[in-house]
């Protein structure tokens, strides 16, 4: 930051560290390569004793801190803005300072009214905000996740903490998808959860998109076992979830003529790849698939020269047999026109079945003929013949 107004600011940022009044900074714009980066927030914290800068980076799928000594984080800030982030909002108890940076001209500084007084608060280990606070919603202790006043019943508690990962994601991934999503329009959001099981995300899935759409909102729950069907719609109806259904059916059979967000977690084996092609074949702006069980590739596997003698062990052929399969399932998403990522859903310590595969459907067709080059790569590399996804997708192996 060299310019006159990116001076002022950073002036008016060290003096609130010195008077105590700085609340916090929020750092947008990002204009790097890193495209899962949303933001960077930065508050005053004490560690010890010590006065420290605490720097949390928001990446869609996780937030990456760094605690910094004063004098460190305030030559950290003036390095990226400018450079990696356009834009920034200083927050003290005395004033609101914002800047933004604009290509060929000098940045803007705008100074006004403090938005609170309020001293701020250095503790460290600040109480985790909720995207969505499910603990007091009727449907958990219906489900049976949580006791009448709230309480986490013991063994659920793996089951907990993934609804509330789920959920934000899914705040995560609709952001992400907005253009398509018909943020701006009275439309009504559709969302279809191929396998709802007991349906925990799909009620969660419920409540937060109605919170974001409001009542132009509609969640399908689809589950081949009539007797979860029965309880998610009881459950449903006593909650007054008037736009919550749920019905009893295959993810192959079930009629999906247009949707906006299409959900398939811990479908078994080829039934990711049927939910990933419905998810297509309606359109979705949103394909979310936690895939689970992966035996279609593992017999095909032809392993290259370099790896023969590692893939003789059975568990490493079953991994590898997994990343096969989720990365040609990306490719083939890529090439279908969505812009793909793989990820961990949630930690390991609580399922080896953690791997998400989330796809926003691309603006423009982009460059098709590398995406399906790269399939063809992993089909040739690895000897495939045959996978589900590619066979709906009419694409030739």
């Amino acid at each position: 930051m060299t310019s006159s107004a990116a001076t002022q600011w950073h002036d008016f940022l060290r003096a609130s560290l010195t008077s105590g009044t700085l609340i916090r900074v929020s750092v947008g714009g990002y204009c790097r390569r890193d495209q899962s980066i949303r933001k960077l927030l930065v508050r005053p914290v004490l560690i010890r004793e010590q006065p420290m800068l605490s720097f949390v980076w928001r990446h869609d799928t996780r937030d990456i801190t760094r605690n910094l000594a004063h004098e460190e984080g305030l030559a950290l800030l003036a390095e990226l803005l400018g450079r990696d982030f356009l834009a920034a909002t200083l927050f003290t108890t005395e004033r609101t300072v914002e800047i933004q940076f604009r290509k060929g001209r000098d940045p803007r500084l705008r100074v006004l009214p403090p938005e609170s007084t309020e001293p701020p608060s250095l503790s460290h280990d600040r109480p985790k905000q909720r995207v969505m606070p499910t603990e007091t919603r009727p449907w958990m202790p219906a489900l049976g996740v949580t006791t009448e006043t709230g309480t986490v019943k013991a063994g659920m508690e793996a089951k907990h903490r993934q609804i509330h990962r789920f959920v934000e994601l899914l705040d995560h991934l609709t952001r992400e998808a907005a253009a398509v999503l018909k943020k701006d329009s009275e439309a009504t959001v559709s969302l279809v959860d191929m396998g709802s099981g007991k349906g925990y995300l799909t009620f969660a899935a419920y409540e937060f998109l109605t919170r974001e759409f409001g009542t132009r909102v509609r969640v399908r729950g689809i589950e081949v076992r009539r007797e979860l069907v029965d309880l998610c719609n009881r459950v449903a109806a006593e909650c007054g979830f008037e736009n919550l259904r749920f019905s009893a059916g295959s993810i192959e059979g079930y009629p999906l003529e247009s949707v906006d967000i299409v959900v398939a977690l811990h479908a078994c084996d080829t039934a990711t790849d049927d939910a990933l092609a419905r998810g297509i074949e309606a359109g979705a702006a949103l394909i979310i698939a936690a895939p689970c069980c992966h035996k279609e590739i593992r017999p095909q596997l032809k392993a290259p020269p370099a790896l023969a003698d590692a893939l003789r062990h059975g568990i490493l052929r079953e991994r590898h047999a997994e990343f096969v399969t989720d990365a040609l399932r990306a490719a083939l998403l890529e090439w279908a026109g969505y812009d793909t990522r793989v990820f961990e859903f949630i930690s390991p310590e609580h399922t080896t079945k953690n791997l998400m595969i989330a796809a926003v459907k691309r603006i423009g067709q982009g460059d098709r003929r590398a995406m399906e080059a790269t399939v063809n790569e992993l089909v040739k590399t690895y000897g495939i013949e045959k996978q589900r996804l590619a066979t709906h997708l009419k694409f030739r192996l």
